[in-house]
């Protein structure tokens, strides 16, 4: 019922007004991209201005015959909003219109829908489109009466408007609990990676900003990167070896966008719950964006809506191969700690960088030195070489040896244990 899509692009009309009390004016180029990325054939857009919305149909009498002269004169199936509309002015809107008509937020709900692939990400989807979808119900079930008496035919004594409203709270409900077994579960994940000592990072940033793209080139990964908003949907998860911190996990998480659906949020939040508890957040920024700074100060909104404001971040300017002078660095603070990176998911230029940066922002404190190792502790030799902490090795004439370690100490202190060692037994030279 809810989830039935035309097999080709619907011709439809695009409308976005500008509203005086809006500080900053919205950019209609990415409603006009999210409307392509939902397949939408766009026929023209409508623009206007207005002091506040009209309580009845949103817009303006004269804006609303114009738009009703398009929709006649084209045969149009569907009218966009770039807003959210109030399920009354939806309804009022379309029945002047005599065609469907969607608000921004169902519009990036149809979005979302296209893009789930996994299990999780189909249940959040829908649990999200059934939120929205609760208060709209009205507008396909106002021509039918209290449902019929009769041998056979009597029925609970509600109306068919009430039942669906029933069922689909049922509905609601089981996604939620499905979803909550998500949330432990990859609470559990989270809790193996932090007593093995594996650090997160995850990728967040604005949607198309590039995050698929570097992840990939990264992990030598498959996911599915394309130039268009939200081809992310579905986390995705793969380990990354770094210079003198070992393994970490790096998270690909899906973008983010202004006056992103509160539902959306409220849905994925098993999902974005990954960036909340990451130990560092790749902020992926597309440099030669002109909304740049925009779409930075969007990203921080949802980060706080998240409670991820807190995580450490490192800013990755991506896609510096579209500007004209820019070369892959390192921007470092006071301290000369890395807070940015300029690179190229695409071209591969500054990734090396990142991966330096990566280190330096993850380190912990690194044991480098020669450790003497008996015969009788040929156990921590093993355990050493399998974890290639040894840098190199010398052998004495009474059997022992003297590697060269250059390992974090959480994982020396790791192997020690595993191999009933103490730190205050070893032998160091030199």
């Amino acid at each position: 019922m809810f989830f039935e899509r035309p097999k080709s692009g619907e011709l439809a009309v695009l409308v976005h007004l500008q509203f005086s009390h809006q500080q900053e004016p919205d950019d209609p180029r990415e409603f006009e991209e999210l409307a392509l990325s939902a397949g939408a054939d766009p026929l023209t857009l409508i623009t206007g201005s207005r002091d506040k919305p009209e309580p009845r149909y949103f817009m303006g009498s004269g804006k609303l015959n114009e738009l009703r002269d398009i929709v006649v004169a084209n045969e149009v199936q569907l009218v966009i909003f770039n807003h959210s509309l109030s399920p009354s002015q939806e309804r009022n809107i379309e029945k002047e219109l005599k065609c469907r008509v969607l608000d921004r937020t169902g519009l990036i709900l149809d979005i979302f829908a296209q893009r789930a692939r996994t299990h999780e990400g189909k249940l959040q989807v829908e649990l999200a489109q059934l939120e929205h979808m609760s208060t709209r119900l009205v507008r396909g079930w106002t021509h039918l009466e209290r449902q019929k008496g009769g041998i056979g035919l009597r029925g609970p004594g509600e109306t068919q408007l009430e039942t669906d409203r029933r069922l689909l709270r049922a509905r609601i409900k089981s996604i939620k609990a499905r979803l909550d077994k998500v949330r432990k579960t990859r609470e559990h994940g989270r809790r193996a990676r932090t007593r093995n000592s594996v650090p997160t990072v995850s990728l967040v940033g604005y949607t198309n900003a590039g995050k698929s793209t570097l992840f990939n080139s990264l992990t030598d990964s498959d996911v599915y990167a394309q130039d268009q908003l939200f081809a992310t949907l579905d986390p995705t998860m793969r380990r990354l070896e770094l210079a003198d911190i070992g393994s970490c996990v790096l998270a690909d998480t899906v973008g983010f966008i202004s006056h992103l659906p509160h539902r959306l949020v409220e849905s994925f939040r098993a999902t974005l719950e990954e960036a909340s508890n990451s130990d560092l957040l790749l902020h992926i920024i597309d440099c030669a964006d002109p909304e740049r700074d925009r779409n930075i100060d969007e990203v921080n909104k949802v980060l706080e809506e998240i409670d991820a404001e807190a995580v450490p971040t490192l800013k990755i300017y991506n896609k510096i191969d579209l500007l004209e002078s820019a070369c892959g660095r390192i921007d470092r603070d006071e301290n000369n700690k890395p807070v940015a990176v300029w690179l190229s998911a695409q071209t591969g230029e500054g990734q090396t960088l990142l991966k330096q940066a990566l280190s330096e922002c993850l380190a912990v404190e690194l044991v480098d030195g020669s450790l003497c190792l008996a015969p009788n502790q040929a156990s921590l030799r093993s355990r050493l070489y399998q974890q290639h902490a040894i840098v190199s090795e010398d052998f004495t004439d009474d059997g022992s040896s003297i590697v060269r370690l250059r390992i974090p100490k959480p994982d020396l202190m790791r192997i020690l244990s595993h191999t009933n060692h103490q730190w205050s037994e070893l032998k160091w030279a030199g």
